[in-house]
């Protein structure tokens, strides 16, 4: 509760005010602004000339502030102090700002009530990081939803192998070694066994081994020290210090360079390595999770990749068989992309036509579940329906039914003739 002076006192308080981190404003009876302290004025956009000139009501903005039956302003000129309470202010370019306000009463000498402080606190940043920790939740349940087993398409025998045996491989620290083709789910696979392992609360790190030059690849695996080379200017971890204590997965590793590969096998087999341009080394524990789509065996005879960095990395080697080699897990698949893309497009599309699934079973998949989850990604986009047909699908799939429409069935010639003569 703060009383009202002489002009010296009133002089001071408004110095002490001034050096608040928080907006303070003060108003009269008639709710017309009085003072404002730098912060405030910073936070509104106005000047201190604009004290006498403008209302509470011109700033604060939210219909709960200002409005006849729950109006802050009028509960606490009713005697009610206000504690925390969230609103929005309108600075002066329009621009709205979310914070929290706190009231006390403004008395004279004789302890009547004359007016009303305010300390206003922008909460915008409390509120852009409790969005993105929503978001991060949010991000962290998918991926969990993902990652489950149970949710892992696949009825054919070798699916059904692989993912018995997933929890086995998951608990241990062992090297894994997924090979298949493109777009047959090896990051997932990668991303199950770390989430169902002991060490699912550490990092997992991702490094795509095609997608950078040989010196690139090695600073990004490794770290470099400040001046290790050109535009080196500062420090920088590697990607198996920020894995330390969790999973690295090494996406498309046949790409690797020789000399990278003698690095990493020194990370495998002594869990040391060191920076790119020092000498000091760094102990990291972390498990190794490689994936490729090339014949490393081959690549080995050829003189292309290390013998001894595959057998470390190959200590539980994981096989992902081609679409093509089990179809009749493409009904479970698709029902598995309607779910997902209903969801995410918020669609209600319940099937396939039967022409639909007689093409895709007959379709060859040269990019395996990638191809057919953006296939079926196409086909909502272009169905207005409950039930997606053939002409829905893409055109690359219509161009292989016309080629073998030997064994096409008469519908789907049908529907290609149609999308033809147009």
């Amino acid at each position: 509760m703060a009383e009202m002076g002489s002009s010296s006192r009133s002089n001071g308080a408004e110095i002490i005010l001034d050096c608040i981190s928080d907006g303070v404003i003060t108003i009269d009876l008639q709710k017309r602004v009085t003072f404002l302290n730098r912060a405030m004025q910073k936070m509104l956009g106005y000047n201190v000339d604009a004290a006498g000139t403008l209302l509470a009501c011109d700033v604060l903005i939210q219909s709960n502030i200002c409005s006849t039956k729950e109006c802050v302003l009028e509960r606490a000129l009713q005697g009610e102090r206000v504690s925390n309470f969230e609103a929005v202010v309108r600075r002066r370019d329009g621009v709205h700002i979310p914070v929290s306000i706190n009231t006390d009463f403004l008395l004279d000498k004789e302890g009547k009530l004359i007016g009303l402080i305010e300390v206003i606190r922008d909460i915008s940043l409390v509120r852009e990081l409790s969005a993105r920790v929503e978001e991060v939740s949010e991000l962290k349940h998918r991926l969990g939803e993902q990652t489950k087993l149970d949710n892992m398409v696949g009825r054919c025998p070798r699916m059904q192998d692989i993912m018995a045996k997933l929890p086995i491989i998951a608990a241990s620290k062992s090297s894994v070694l997924i090979t298949g083709e493109s777009g047959t789910g090896k990051e997932l696979i990668a991303c199950a066994l770390h989430a169902h392992s002991p060490r699912k609360h550490a990092p997992f790190v991702v490094v795509n081994c095609s997608s950078l030059s040989e010196g690139i690849l090695e600073s990004e695996i490794f770290g470099h020290v400040k001046g290790a080379f050109t535009n080196a200017y500062f420090d920088k971890p590697g990607r198996f210090e920020i894995a330390n204590g969790g999973t690295i997965f090494l996406d498309e590793i046949g790409e690797m360079s020789v000399a990278t590969q003698v690095k990493l096998l020194g990370v495998l087999e002594r869990g040391q390595f060191e920076r790119v341009g020092s000498n000091d080394t760094v102990t990291v524990d972390v498990r190794v999770v490689a994936a490729t789509n090339r014949n490393l065996e081959e690549a080995v005879q050829q003189g292309r990749f290390r013998e001894d960095l595959y057998f470390r990395i190959r200590v539980i080697p994981v096989v992902l068989p081609p679409l093509r080699e089990r179809t009749g897990d493409i009904p479970l698949l698709v029902n598995h992309f309607l779910e997902k893309f209903n969801r995410e497009m918020g669609k209600h599309i319940v099937s396939l036509s039967p022409q639909c699934l007689t093409a895709l079973s007959q379709y060859p998949f040269p990019g395996n579940i990638r191809e057919l989850q953006n296939m079926i990604e196409h086909a909502f986009v272009c169905c207005e329906e409950d039930t997606i047909q053939f002409e829905h699908l893409p055109a690359d799939l219509h161009r292989y039914c016309w080629e073998h429409r030997e064994w096409t069935d008469s519908e789907s010639l049908e529907a290609l003739e149609r999308q033809a003569i147009c």
